[in-house]
């Protein structure tokens, strides 16, 4: 059931899983049009590895096919869809509500995986609704990681706080939390370094944040938002157990779904890390961050 209030979400939802439906839902039909009876199970195995649901996944729902016993069209979609909504609702996870004033979301994933722009599509969700926003700019590793958010920042209609390139990104964090306290704003998000070929020091960087972060709000933050890049495929799983292992996860986005043929990693990165999926990244405009709902996205692969 669609929830009240997101049906354009929705709708938006369904339009960005197009290529992957594409892929899987033409794919299915083809095997069950043309297949060879005996070869139906194994094909509908390869195909659902093509798309990147991961081959325990696949094999587990080959097992709910042969399960449900209908080998028709019908019973086999109707098995496919049950089995990957029975995986996906093990992560369902809500759109992000406000526990505190300043409520901090922490924002991290690796560089290029749309992270600043899922975090512009974040804090246009949170003004459209009349919150007060502010960015922390703490990947100060790169300007032009400082330069793209404050562009989205003054585009969207929040404030920002920002240091020069190469300063402590703790002490970024600090300040912008600080400056929300005195402000009394709602919603602070903040970016953060991406750069997992250094792995060691990114650790420990977003650990200073987080306790620095901890000292000016108390229970800050209090989401830490992972973003992870449908179209790199089993290279987000691999990222997903970098940052999970290093920071308090307890929320993931699956970013630039519309680019990609294999949503089928979405299946995979619930499957696996049992971590809440919050939304999902659909297209390049402000409004293409749809809340994740597990019937939904499981239809809108097969239908």
């Amino acid at each position: 059931m669609v929830r009240k209030g997101f049906s354009k979400q929705f709708t938006s939802l369904l339009k960005g899983l197009d290529k992957s439906r594409r892929a899987l839902g033409e794919g299915l039909a083809k095997i069950l049009r043309t297949g060879d009876d005996s070869q139906i199970l194994e094909d509908i195995e390869e195909l659902l590895i093509g798309a990147d649901v991961g081959v325990e996944t696949a094999q587990e729902i080959v097992k709910a096919i042969e399960k449900h016993g209908k080998l028709d069209e019908a019973g086999i979609r109707q098995a496919i869809e049950d089995e990957v909504v029975s995986i996906l609702e093990s992560t369902q996870g809500e759109p992000l509500s406000l526990r505190a004033k300043p409520h901090v979301i922490m924002v991290v994933g690796v560089n290029g995986t749309g992270k600043t722009t899922t975090i512009a599509k974040l804090a246009n969700n949170f003004v459209s609704q009349g919150y007060e926003v502010l960015l922390g700019a703490c990947d100060t590793f790169r300007a032009a990681a400082i330069d793209q958010l404050e562009i989205w920042a003054k585009r969207v209609g929040a404030d920002m706080v920002r240091h020069k390139p190469g300063a402590d990104a703790a002490s970024v964090a600090y300040d912008a939390l600080s400056a929300a306290v005195a402000r009394d704003i709602d919603v602070v998000i903040l970016d953060t370094a991406g750069r997992l070929q250094t792995k060691k020091n990114l650790m420990e960087e977003l650990a200073k944040i987080t306790r620095v972060s901890s000292k000016v709000v108390e229970g800050a933050p209090h989401d830490v938002l992972l973003v992870l890049d449908a179209t790199t495929g089993q290279n987000a799983l691999s990222q997903a157990r970098a940052f999970s292992e290093a920071c308090r996860v307890n929320g993931i986005v699956v970013a630039k779904l519309d680019g990609t043929a294999k949503g089928g990693i979405v299946v995979a990165i619930a499957r696996r890390f049992k971590i809440p999926i919050v939304y999902i990244g659909t297209g390049e405009a402000l409004e293409d961050l749809a809340p994740f709902d597990a019937r939904v996205f499981a239809q809108g692969l097969l239908r």
